[in-house]
Order: structure tokens, then sequence, then C-alpha cells
């Protein structure tokens, strides 16, 4: 595989440095780039030192000189952390603490990434979407990335950030994926009538944020894979890779499930995914669950 990176290499700094951070990072580290990542712990700081990163301890709350001197220093920026309530601007952390600091490193950042989610969309009664879309009736998760979004925007628009948002669809992959309860005899196929999720695959988060610092376009993307479906389909899928029965089906209203994947239920969509294979001119290497969970199943027979 060719690099896709810009010649030459570069500084990252990422806000929260987690699953989808570490693929892109994966990447970018054998392309002569310095990776620097925030974490809240000296046990995930170790880890983060293992992958060739260099790791900061950010609480989410103050700022330290240390995270400063690394905006100072970064060529691009990537942040992934969710909104608090309260915070300002926007509830977004980032900004709350270092909102100064990137306005004053735009001259020299030529990347900015904001991880966001397709839960801006909120519930479509399983229509499509695209990044057109007006963004209204999410739930307080969704409407709390709305909030984050404009704020991130904002800071954009005044400092001339070059700012990329990506709505991310629900992430699987290596570690993430039904296996293990499927193994455990703990799955459950939860059925909705019309419900369906878009997913994406945690190296195809990599490929999308790859080619985006390679070929630099602003705005907003939607990540997810080519065919939204019903959860429970993915589940039945998962038990036949196995060479399993299906697990048992139990309805939504009936299942017990905690407050969080209960509001996942009561949104249903189809994202779009248009916009990144047309303007990053990105070919996804799962571009269903079902390659998606064949690699899942491989990576994790080989770990």
């Amino acid at each position: 595989m060719t690099n896709p990176f810009p010649a030459e290499p570069g500084t990252l700094l990422t806000f929260g440095h987690g699953y989808s951070a570490a693929a892109l990072a994966a990447r970018l580290l054998p392309a002569g780039w310095r990776v620097v990542g925030t974490t809240r712990s000296a046990e995930r700081a170790g880890a983060l030192v293992a992958q060739g990163v260099e790791p900061l301890i950010w609480d989410g709350v103050s700022a330290p000189p240390a995270v400063r001197a690394a905006i100072a220093e970064a060529t691009h920026v990537l942040t992934s952390a969710a909104p608090v309530a309260g915070l300002v601007p926007g509830g977004d952390p980032v900004l709350a603490a270092f909102r100064t600091d990137l306005a004053a490193a735009a001259s020299h950042l030529a990347w900015v990434g904001y991880l966001s989610t397709t839960g801006v969309y909120g519930d479509r009664g399983g229509a499509w979407v695209d990044e057109d879309s007006t963004l209204g009736d999410a739930g307080p998760r969704g409407r709390a990335r709305v909030v984050a979004e404009d704020a991130w925007r904002a800071l954009a628009g005044g400092a001339g950030l070059a700012l990329h948002v990506f709505r991310l669809a629900g992430i699987y992959g290596p570690g993430r994926g039904p296996f293990a309860k499927i193994r455990a005899g703990t799955a459950r196929r939860i059925v909705k009538p019309g419900q369906v999720f878009s997913r994406i695959h945690v190296q195809d988060i990599a490929t999308v944020l790859a080619a985006s610092i390679a070929r630099p376009l602003p705005g907003a993307y939607n990540v997810c894979d080519d065919e939204p479906a019903p959860p429970e389909t993915v589940i039945e899928h998962a038990a036949h890779l196995l060479g399993r029965p299906p697990p048992p089906a139990v309805d939504w209203e009936k299942a017990e499930m905690t407050p969080m994947a209960r509001s996942f239920y009561a949104e249903s969509r189809r994202v779009s995914n248009a916009r990144l294979r047309r303007d990053l001119g990105v070919t996804l290497a799962y571009p269903t669950y079902r390659e998606g969970l064949a690699a899942v199943l491989a990576a994790e027979q080989t770990s």
C-alpha cells in the first residue's frame, strides 16, 4: 500500500487517545509521524508508550503546560472528547481548556478532526440522512454533540482552523465484536420491527481519517458502511460465522437494557456515506457488516 499521507511527516496530537485514534496512529507511526496522545491514567499512559505514542496525562478539566506545549508543536489535531454538561463553550472539554491555545496555533495546524456521532440526526424512522440533513429531534447525547460541533465551527471560523467533523456510526472491530457474548451464551437478538443501525469498522475509520489528512477538505462527513441493518440480523450472522444457532430473540420492550442501550433503540435511521466516497476517494475495506465481522473473527482467532 502506498503512503496516503503528505510526503513530510507531521505531529498528530490526539485528545482522548482511544480505540479510533489508536487505529489511525498505527498507520501514521510507520510513515514517520510523531503521535502525542492524552489519557487520564498512568496505567493507560504505559500502554500508549508500548504503541509508540507519546502520552500526556490530562484530567479533562485543567490546562497543563505540557498539553499546551503539544498544541504549539502539533501540525494536526484529532479530538474524540465527549461533551460534558456545564462546560463552556459547547460543553466541549478540549475547547473549555484549550480554546485560546488552539486559536493561536491555527497558522501551523494543517488539519483538525473532531469525532462526532451520527446521533446528531436523531430518529428518522428508518429514513436516509446525509450531511445536508437537518440536525434535530436527537436524544440528549445527540443534542450535546450538535452543540459541541457548533462550538468547534465557531472556533474554526474565527481562527481559520481547517475543521473536519466526522460523524461516526456504531464502531466495531477486534475486541468490540459480538463473538465473546455468543460464545458465552449471553448474546440476545433484540428485535424492534423497523429498527436499523449504521455501523463502521475501526479500520475503515482510520482509512477515512488518513484520506482526510492526505487531502484536507474541511466540512462534515458521515463515517459509516454501505448497508444499515437491523441489529438482530447482525447478531444472527455473527452466530452463523461461529457455526452456532442464533441467540434467542427478545422483544425490545421486554429486554433488560441499560438506559444508554435503550436510548439507541429510540432512534432508527439509514446514514449515507456518499460524501466520503466522493470527496475523499475512500473505498471501504468492510462495506457491510458481513465483511467486517469476518475480519473481526479472523483477527480475534489469530491474536
